[in-house]
């Protein structure tokens, strides 16, 4: 930066994304309704598709074409009409009180209208796989996007391994992912989230360094890293945080101080109003303690 954009005459392209980016995809589906010929976005996994699901709702000419044995999104010239909203609860938020509930004991949190649109699941299904009490309650689809209650109870996790191709609908789980596998019991191995690394932090180094700080024997990967969980009573906590001002990164290590032996501290919060305003109220209404220093 800074950045000057000419604006003029768009063509459509065939773009091949070296990452699975919504939003590198989102840019150049919305560029594509204003451009002449077809848009299409070819991805190695499929990111979340709220875009496309949002591009068909106002009218858009969207479809998909298959390439390469996969199916891959394509926008043509459209004119867009008005249409009603719903916004469902955002999976991605609604992770920081379900994972509270599932390390603090007797314990039980319900997060109502929570997107469950497969693309974005993928913690949820991890979740499952390591014994987590998750349910979903009264399943329905309201406005072209799959919503259902959350709730998740106190539980015994174990260590596991998701695959790396689930990355993509969980990248913004890792690090609360990565907090809960320390109060698993055995060994939990994230990787294909190299994507961590050019958030707003590297959030894969500063997980590894904050659980490090709370005594958890944690490795670090080029594309993820392996936790060595100890149980549901077995993380030390104490740590003062780092987060290089990422709300994930501050609110993960929030979420492990409630079921630590000692405080946690992080550096700063007033960044978590980013993607969760009104975090620490909410937590602390479900009967959190969090204290400003």
């Amino acid at each position: 930066m800074p950045l000057i954009v000419h604006g003029g005459r768009l063509q459509g392209i065939t773009y091949r994304s070296p990452v699975a980016s919504a939003q590198v995809k989102s840019a150049a589906l919305l560029a594509g309704l204003n451009a002449e010929g077809d848009t299409v976005v070819i991805e190695p996994e499929r990111s979340r598709d709220h875009t496309e699901r949002m591009v068909a709702a106002f009218g858009g000419a969207i479809d998909s074409v298959e390439i390469d044995g996969a199916s891959h999104p394509r926008v043509r010239r459209s004119v867009l009409t008005g249409t009603r909203v719903y916004v469902p609860a955002d999976p991605s938020s609604a992770a920081f009180p379900l994972a509270a509930a599932l390390i603090v004991g007797g314990s039980e949190v319900v997060v109502e209208d929570v997107l469950i649109n497969p693309l974005r699941t993928g913690l949820y299904e991890t979740l499952l796989e390591m014994g987590a009490q998750l349910s979903f309650e009264e399943r329905r689809d309201p406005a072209g996007e799959p919503i259902a209650n959350l709730v998740a109870r106190t539980s015994e996790l174990i260590g596991v391994a998701p695959p790396a191709k689930r990355a993509p609908s969980m990248i913004d789980e890792f690090p609360i992912l990565s907090v809960l596998a320390a109060f698993a019991d055995g060994e939990t191995r994230i990787t294909g989230a190299e994507e961590l690394r050019v958030k707003e932090s590297d959030r894969i180094t500063l997980m590894v360094d904050g659980l490090r700080s709370c005594g958890v024997e944690v490795e670090e990967l080029p594309d993820g890293l392996i936790v060595h969980g100890r149980g549901p009573k077995g993380v030390r906590g104490g740590g003062e945080i780092r987060t290089a001002g990422d709300h994930r990164v501050a609110m993960s290590f929030l979420v492990l101080g409630l079921a630590a032996k000692e405080p946690v501290m992080v550096d700063e919060g007033e960044m978590i109003a980013t993607s969760f305003p009104g975090f620490a109220d909410m937590m602390r209404a479900l009967g959190a303690r969090i204290e400003e220093a």
